[in-house]
């Protein structure tokens, strides 16, 4: 039996988040331990693409996490686990994560899942920035061994990222340096 029908069939072909019977796919969950079937889930579209980009992030639809939570499988609580953590700023979130129950090793495996996004640059609300995003400054920044001081609202266009994924390069007043991504915020 293939690992997709194992997976269809323990979700009852319904997304084990929440609960839809419309464009359903097996989603192999990031950072898992291994390759198996209980490393994968059953998801709709709108779940899987609000897992994969977190800027489209619906907090009312993750509302249901609020069943999906208690099941029984494994990979479905761990998956819970890192979208409540995304959506720990709402306090239904945070309420939900604070009852949810996982042991040591299942939490591991969360948090490895969320050390994987970590690796990417982001301003200040969270946002991920992508090469060719335009940003605005949002407080004052003294640049590094000189006078300068790039103002608060300062636009940067066009920004290029960097290997070191706290950092984004951009040109302000026609030179071209290296800015905090958090001090940072998305056009």
């Amino acid at each position: 039996m293939s690992i997709e029908s194992i997976v269809k069939q323990r979700a009852g072909h319904k997304c084990e988040l929440c609960s839809s019977t419309e464009d359903l796919n097996v989603y192999a969950v990031p950072a898992s331990p291994d390759a198996t079937a209980a490393s994968n889930i059953l998801v709709c579209e709108k779940c899987r693409s609000e897992i994969e980009d977190a800027e489209t992030l619906d907090q009312n639809h993750w509302r249901c996490l609020n069943d999906s939570m208690w099941s029984q499988e494994p990979v479905v609580q761990v998956m819970a686990y890192r979208m409540l953590k995304r959506l720990s700023s709402e306090t239904w979130a945070q309420d939900l994560l604070d009852m949810l129950y996982l042991e040591e090793d299942k939490i591991e495996w969360a948090e490895k899942g969320l050390l994987a996004d970590e690796d990417k640059p982001r301003d200040v609300n969270g946002v991920e920035l992508k090469k060719g995003d335009d940003v605005t400054i949002i407080k004052d920044l003294p640049v590094k061994g000189s006078s300068m001081v790039i103002k608060q609202g300062t636009a940067v266009r066009g920004i290029n990222l960097t290997d070191d994924p706290k950092h984004v390069q951009g040109k302000v007043n026609g030179q071209t340096m290296f800015i905090i991504a958090e001090f940072c915020r998305k056009k």
